[in-house]
């Protein structure tokens, strides 16, 4: 039996919303060691910026992130920061 290689990975350009707000949560690697988690919190905070998803406090209460060193509010807080950015 055979195995198929896995499909190539297509990259966001580096302009796009999503590339910006993946970039951006990879700098919060000390504080959520888990990739996934960070993956998870990047797609969930993508939809806020649509206008689809929930407040960054909101999205940081519910995925349940395993947090070093920071508190959900803290966290929460530079998040709608960095985000505010983002979006101008």
């Amino acid at each position: 039996m055979t195995t198929k290689a896995p499909s190539a990975v297509k990259l966001f350009p580096e302009d796009s919303l999503e590339k910006k707000v993946y970039s951006m949560i990879e700098n919060f690697k000390d504080n959520i060691p888990e990739p996934n988690e960070r993956n998870r919190l990047a797609f969930a905070l993508l939809g806020y910026l649509k206008g689809e998803g929930d407040k960054p406090l909101t999205t940081v209460k519910s995925n349940k992130l395993n947090l070093k060193n920071i508190t959900n509010e803290e966290l929460a807080d530079k998040l709608k920061n960095e985000l505010d950015r983002i979006k101008n």
